[in-house]
């Protein structure tokens, strides 16, 4: 059954083959365009060999969180007027990622508008693990740790890093 939300998602993953921004990849999973799963590489100038593939070009990111971040995105017959839930399926340590996964992210929340497609869900996922917010924190020691020993949150950042290359 093709509804506005099924409609529109399909543009999304058009758009998402299409012009894929850098260091970002999502798709629908298999049976159900309701639920996608999603991918953010992050490190500096990593280049990720997939991409290289996929896009026939090396892909340059500069993040400051290296790694690969997997994602779930799920979507209801609302969208896109009402946002997904966004939630991180790798293991995080980060200011605005809450223990279950979800993200404190204002688009997500009250600042969401159906102008956002998947591709920009994405990428502004990836400017917050650039640069978090520790003012509206959804893990406070991991906030703490950021604005008052950054070498000892980077150091815990490093670890689950770490981690996600081996689970990747």
């Amino acid at each position: 059954m093709s509804t506005p939300a099924r409609r529109r998602l399909m543009r999304d993953f058009k758009r998402l083959q299409e012009d894929p921004p850098a260091g970002v990849s999502g798709a629908p999973s298999e049976n159900n365009i309701m639920v996608w799963n999603a991918v953010i590489f992050g490190g500096t100038l990593l280049v990720h060999p997939l991409c290289k593939f996929l896009l026939n070009k090396m892909l340059l990111i500069s993040l400051s969180t290296p790694g690969t971040f997997k994602l779930t995105i799920e979507f209801t017959e609302e969208y896109p007027n009402k946002p997904p839930t966004v939630r991180f399926v790798s293991k995080m340590f980060h200011p605005n990622v809450y223990a279950d996964g979800s993200i404190c992210l204002d688009i997500l929340q009250n600042r969401w508008s159906p102008t956002y497609d998947v591709s920009s869900i994405l990428t502004s996922i990836q400017s917050l693990l650039d640069e978090p917010n520790p003012n509206s924190p959804a893990n406070s020691q991991a906030a703490q740790l950021y604005q008052e020993n950054k070498r000892e949150y980077e150091k815990r950042v490093s670890a689950i890093v770490e981690q996600s290359w081996r689970d990747c």
